[in-house]
């Protein structure tokens, strides 16, 4: 599938839950959320019933995101049936981490290929107040797990943070060492926590300027949001992805799936589609898919203080 401005369209996020056993200050307030009634919220076979549709037009990469994916009951039966679907070459999930120890053997051999692991500090104190009460060697061990199991390749995202863990990026690095994928994401003002994104904002720029002997490598992958570099001929990479100071609207190919079924044409957009009550009355979804990926904007307004109502975990990681 095509955009208006001629962009493939292969990528689809799915959000399968909007809950999270943690409460990352940038994503989740701290009261939590109200859990959604199960008739709110799409079912597993309807997930599944998406994903083909979108297969079907030219998806070929699918990746399971939330809240917390892997608190969702029915991921690993989910994960089974999407690694069958003829034409997706590419199946990934992102979790904070703190399951993976449990899951990580079912994940792999259900068919997971890959996974992505959000950390931001590798300081115990640091962990559980950022995360409102999260434990660090949870995902460590997770990390371990994931490793031991062979998905590959794993990828830690660090989220930037002035003034919080600026002084940890020497740190993250060494993960290169063992082969692990580092990516420092600048924090991006999403929904109720905006203000406090404006105000804790760092540009990717630190980290070229704390390490000089950064290489900058090919990307392999042309729509992939993060420019890579590697450190001593190290097995692992490091990418940045600048959201906000270099922005990639021109080569995005992804739309994102919330947990409720709406169809979202770009994160920071408030525009929404909602294939769950087509789905639910029947309609031609295929059609209805390719009128949306027309519509999808041409880029995101943060520069301008246009900013999304909804928060991150409402969306989908």
């Amino acid at each position: 599938m095509r955009d208006s401005f001629g962009r493939m369209i292969n990528y689809l996020r799915i959000s399968v839950t909007d809950l999270c056993n943690l409460r990352c200050m940038y994503c989740m307030p701290q009261k939590g959320i109200c859990k959604l009634k199960h008739k709110n919220i799409l079912r597993i076979e309807e997930i599944k019933e998406i994903a083909k549709t979108f297969v079907a037009l030219g998806v070929n990469k699918i990746r399971l995101t939330g809240g917390e994916p892997l608190a969702r009951r029915g991921m690993i039966s989910l994960i089974k049936d999407l690694a069958n679907l003829d034409g997706l070459k590419d199946l990934a999930i992102t979790t904070n981490g703190t399951l993976l120890k449990k899951f990580a053997k079912d994940l792999k051999n259900a068919g997971l290929k890959r996974v992505n692991i959000s950390l931001d500090t590798l300081n115990d104190d640091k962990y559980s107040f950022i995360t409102r009460g999260g434990k660090l060697k949870d995902v460590l061990e997770g990390i371990q797990a994931a490793k031991r199991v062979g998905l590959s390749p794993i990828k830690i995202n660090v989220v930037l943070i002035k003034g919080f863990n600026e002084d940890e990026i020497e740190d993250f690095l060494k993960f290169t060492e063992d082969g692990i994928d580092v990516r420092f994401i600048e924090l991006m003002p999403v929904g109720e926590a905006s203000n406090w994104a404006l105000e804790r904002f760092i540009s990717n720029e630190i980290v070229l300027n704390k390490v000089k002997d950064l290489v900058k490598v090919e990307n392999i992958n042309p729509s992939s949001p993060a420019v890579y570099y590697r450190l001593n001929n190290n097995k692992g990479r490091i990418g940045l992805i600048n959201p906000i100071s270099c922005k990639f609207c021109n080569n995005c190919n992804k739309v994102r799936l919330t947990s409720t079924g709406s169809l979202k044409l770009c994160l920071h957009s408030n525009r929404e589609i909602d294939l769950k009550g087509h789905l639910r009355k029947g309609s031609n979804l295929k059609n209805i898919i390719i009128k949306a990926i027309k519509e999808k904007p041409e880029s995101h307004y943060l520069e301008d203080g246009t900013y999304i109502e909804k928060n991150m975990f409402q969306i989908g990681g």
